[in-house]
């Protein structure tokens, strides 16, 4: 089923507040410190003025109550893909799915503003799908996310992966409650898509930068591109992918087996899915998460 989402947010005021403010970064405005939501972490503080901080803060605890639900109450690793329009994040998921175990049963909620072409891709490839159109909004939020869920069967699914509408602004304030948000850029954007975006680096905690067996047809400097991001956000990690022939992905599931493997926080003898295996674990709650390394294909 697809979803469709014309009518107006009745908080749409203060959000259009909040995207000024983000646009005041491309106008040369400092963006002050991370205001990031990152979950396993605790940046919650919101330094804006109050409009702002009861919009994000809302959303984020909207946000928190999905993870609480679907990661902690149902057992999945969800992993949220961002990025503009054509840098690759559905080629890079379908390689994903591709790689994955037999016995790991995956999710996706597809964010577009029109139409299903994704949506069916990832069918294709055995996947279950919800498939949310946004309309005229360009991010997903907690809301959309719900809608996608009610047509999944969480207690048959290991891995629930979003896919975001293809946007390199909007979605930076809107957390959907994901252990990794993976932000993809491609060498087709130019090598400075990078400092073009920084808050939205700033929210998520993994690069790929994709295409890179074009780079140089393109004329972008993948080294640039990487530097770029360390200025942004030091301890990222930045995985250099052809998701288009593979290349490079199989670092980056290997980052998200390990990222859901680390996040997991069941108590005592319950049992947690994690990346299509069940596994105990013992102790009550982390928020541990793997080594951060910046990996080259």
């Amino acid at each position: 089923m697809t979803y469709n989402h014309f009518h107006d947010n009745p908080l749409q005021n203060r959000i259009e507040h909040t995207i000024d403010r983000l646009l005041d970064v491309g106008r040369g405005v400092p963006i002050g410190p991370l205001r990031a939501h990152r979950f396993g972490h605790d940046d919650h503080d919101h330094d804006g003025d109050d409009a702002e901080a009861d919009i994000l803060a809302q959303f984020a605890e909207q946000a928190e109550d999905l993870h609480e639900r679907v990661v902690h109450e149902h057992g999945l690793f969800v992993a949220e893909f961002l990025g503009a329009t054509g840098a690759g994040k559905t080629r890079l998921i379908e390689r994903l799915i591709e790689r994955a175990p037999e016995d790991e049963t995956i999710g996706v909620i597809v964010g577009d503003v029109a139409g299903e072409d994704d949506a069916t891709r990832f069918r294709e490839r055995g996947a279950q799908v919800a498939n949310v159109n946004t309309g005229k909004e360009c991010h997903l939020d907690p809301e959309f996310v719900e809608r996608g869920l009610s047509e999944l069967d969480l207690e048959a699914l290991d891995t629930l992966y979003i896919e975001n509408v293809g946007n390199m602004v909007c979605p930076a304030d809107f957390p959907l409650g994901a252990q990794a948000r993976v932000l993809v850029v491609s060498t087709t954007e130019g090598d400075d898509v990078v400092r073009k975006h920084p808050l939205l680096f700033q929210t998520c905690d993994a690069t790929v930068i994709n295409k890179t067996d074009i780079a140089d047809a393109v004329g972008s400097d993948l080294d640039l591109m990487e530097s770029d991001v360390g200025d942004i956000s030091p301890e990222m990690p930045v995985f250099r992918t052809d998701a288009e022939h593979g290349n490079g992905v199989e670092d980056l599931r290997t980052f998200l087996n390990k990222r859901g493997h680390a996040h997991a926080h069941d108590h005592e003898g319950d049992v947690s899915k994690v990346a299509g295996h069940e596994q105990g674990h013992d102790g009550g709650h982390t928020h541990e998460h793997g080594e951060q390394t910046h990996t080259h294909d």
